[in-house]
């Protein structure tokens, strides 16, 4: 296969063959007449032979120049169109990365009115409690919980989070108040080796490791958990913001009022260069806004602790 001449001379012939006049094709380009000119001049060395004829101040294309300039066009609006329908396909679409418990409890209940105020979007939500590569997997933001410190993305805080021991308040009926966090540690908990018993009972000064208590039913998500205290099947450890529907209508409390905070935030992570695009900008900012409203709507500090 027969290599190509420097794609910068074909660039700069087009649009002189198109324009036929090395002035007006230098404007095009952001090139000055002389360049455009000297480029010229590479490709016909480079194939040896003349594609223009100058005529004073004026240029005209010779046969083989008139017989290579359609073929060029052609090929540079076939680019154009890729290169067009490629960034159209990816604007129009906003893939968003966040745990299912987030999924389930507040994003899918409300990115319905995100849509409604960016209708030219459509968005896709990838659930998994997994860590993606945002660019390995085409997705355009993630909502995470943790720290703040991921390599290569920009994080923006949302909130942190309140971790609460709630039941059902028929299973509080049923067994009696609890007194303090010590007494709850011999209480039926639902999955009583999670990480957040860990961290609410070491809060709240208990030193006994929260496994050693009473077998309790092991389930794999928040969601779970939460309607399984719901149903009354024991007490489970959540984060109190993303139940604040249920606690509001009364199908959830605290089995022990506390406040403690988790170490993990929730924050929307996405990469530098990516902070700007529109349909980044949009979500972001409306996901904030979101945000910033429930936090300054509770003015107790139930659900959104800052």
């Amino acid at each position: 296969m027969s290599p190509l001449p420097p794609l910068s001379a074909i660039r700069v012939f087009e649009a002189a063959a198109r324009l036929e006049n090395f002035t007006a094709a230098g404007q095009e380009l952001g090139m000055t007449q002389a360049a455009v000119s000297y480029q010229v001049k590479l490709l016909e060395e480079r194939l040896g032979l003349s594609l223009f004829q100058r005529l004073g101040r004026k240029v005209a294309l010779t046969d083989k120049g008139r017989e290579i300039a359609p073929v060029l066009t052609r090929a540079f609006d076939l680019m154009r169109d890729g290169f067009a329908a490629l960034t159209q396909d990816h604007a129009a679409v906003l893939t968003i990365s966040c745990t299912n418990s987030f999924a389930h409890l507040w994003l899918a209940p409300r990115i319905g009115a995100f849509q409604m105020r960016h209708p030219q979007l459509a968005v896709r939500i990838q659930a998994e409690d997994a860590v993606v590569d945002l660019a390995r997997d085409g997705v355009d933001l993630a909502i995470r919980g943790g720290k703040g410190e991921w390599p290569g993305l920009e994080a923006r805080l949302l909130t942190h989070n309140r971790l609460v021991p709630m039941c059902s308040p028929a299973w509080l009926e049923r067994h009696g108040r609890i007194a303090d966090a010590q007494a709850l540690h011999a209480a039926p908990r639902l999955s009583p080796d999670d990480m957040w018993w860990h961290e609410w009972f070491a809060a709240m000064g208990v030193e006994a490791d929260p496994a050693d208590g009473p077998p309790g039913i092991a389930l794999d998500s928040q969601v779970m958990e939460g309607r399984a205290a719901i149903s009354g099947q024991g007490i489970a450890i959540l984060n109190h913001f993303l139940w604040k529907t249920e606690v509001e209508a009364g199908l959830l409390v605290e089995a022990v009022p506390s406040y403690v905070r988790e170490i993990a935030s929730y924050w929307i992570v996405y990469p530098p260069h990516a902070r700007n695009i529109p349909k980044v900008k949009a979500f972001r900012d409306w996901i904030m806004a979101e945000f910033a409203a429930a936090i300054a709507a509770d003015g107790e500090g139930r659900y959104l602790p800052r």
